[in-house]
């Protein structure tokens, strides 16, 4: 009796056939993406003016006292629900979110909106806010919050600008699409001049074509003593293993502040730095020291010891993606925070805390005068 082949030898070629087809069909893809993403890559200027969105009523300082408030807003897609993909891989997405729910989103962003304009704070240092992406669904976030600020001046310093990011590499129909982001500084006064500078340090190719050009967002303000008040916003490299990057992109922000303070000029530097302030000890955020709060700190030798790190030790400013947020289970670090030059007097400063509601960061607030 002659035996039957379990599995048809034609029906095996045709499944070799169709993975051939398929194989096939993702290298033209990948194929294309690196073409595309080398045709259209964004090369920043070393150094360039800010997009001005909208200029300031005034010139000059009504008060000597003034506030600071500085947020990563995750362009409104990274509250408490969600446990972000690529915090596990760049190939598929198991599950985890890519873009969160346009319903979703928009619920984030209402709440960042209305918080922001609710604070009566002269000076807004704000990371991750996007211009029109596909992650946002669209949503202008500089524009739009600049109408919520009537009166303030509202610079943008792109930092991410892709036409097409293909991760999770292994899902194309999910892919993050396009993304353009950066840094934003609102102000209650209008600055003199808003400047982005590009940090240096890059990622090996073809990474490098899709991730953010960082760079700083330096705001500049005439005052009456013929001095200056310098801000600038923040936002290092997250990604980086080993810290190469982030050394590169400290040596450069250091220099930066201390030729203008020989200047006679008053600095602050805020925003989301990606490390934690020197001397701080993550594990007093939570019982149990976890490897996502132990961020590579900040050498205490880094800037001379009369400038001061300003933060809130008492809260943390940052929470691991890598599942929904749950207070007490949830890791936690602190690496938002403000360094000032020594001609600057610190009144107060707290993490405004909600509880990671509608982004993977927390706002910090300061309240500081110029020595003059």
């Amino acid at each position: 009796m002659e035996r039957k082949d379990a599995f048809p030898k034609n029906a095996a070629k045709r499944l070799l056939k169709a993975a051939g087809v398929l194989l096939a069909l993702f290298l033209l893809y990948v194929s294309g993406v690196l073409v595309f993403g080398a045709w259209t890559a964004y090369v920043p200027l070393a150094q360039g003016p800010a997009e001005s969105v909208r200029k300031a009523g005034t010139a000059s300082f009504p008060d000597s006292t003034l506030s600071f408030m500085i947020w990563n807003i995750g362009y409104a897609g990274l509250g408490a629900e969600v446990a972000f993909f690529y915090e596990h891989s760049s190939l598929v997405s198991s599950g985890r979110t890519i873009r969160a729910e346009k319903d979703l989103s928009r619920a984030y962003y209402r709440e960042i909106e209305q918080f922001v304009a609710a604070q009566k704070v002269d000076f807004f240092l704000l990371q991750e806010i996007d211009r029109p992406s596909r992650r946002s669904y669209s949503n202008d976030q500089v524009a739009t919050l600049a109408k919520r600020l009537p009166g303030y001046a509202a610079d943008f310093f792109v930092n991410y600008q892709v036409r097409w990011v293909p991760v999770p590499l292994l899902e194309p129909w999910h892919a993050y699409g396009n993304v353009s982001s950066g840094l934003a500084t609102y102000s209650r006064v209008q600055p003199m001049a808003a400047t982005r500078y590009q940090l240096p340090g890059q990622f090996s190719w073809p990474a490098r074509m899709f991730m953010l050009d960082r760079c700083v967002g330096v705001s500049r303000f005439s005052l009456a003593n013929g001095k200056e008040l310098v801000l600038v916003n923040v936002h290092n490299e997250a990604y980086d293993k080993g810290g190469r990057i982030k050394r590169q992109q400290l040596a450069f922000i250091r220099r930066f502040l201390e030729k203008e303070y020989v200047k006679g000029n008053y600095i602050v530097a805020g925003g989301d730095w990606n490390q934690s302030p020197p001397f701080f000890k993550p594990e007093s955020l939570q019982p149990v020291f976890t490897k996502f709060s132990e961020q590579i700190p900040l050498n205490p030798e880094f800037m001379p010891p009369t400038w001061r790190w300003v933060y809130d030790p008492g809260h943390p400013t940052n929470r691991s993606l890598k599942q929904p947020y749950a207070k007490s289970q949830s890791e936690v670090a602190l690496i938002d925070f403000f360094l000032i030059s020594p001609n600057i007097r610190v009144h107060r400063v707290k993490t405004l805390d909600q509880q990671f509601r509608a982004s993977d960061h927390q706002p910090v607030w300061m309240e500081a005068s110029l020595i003059r």
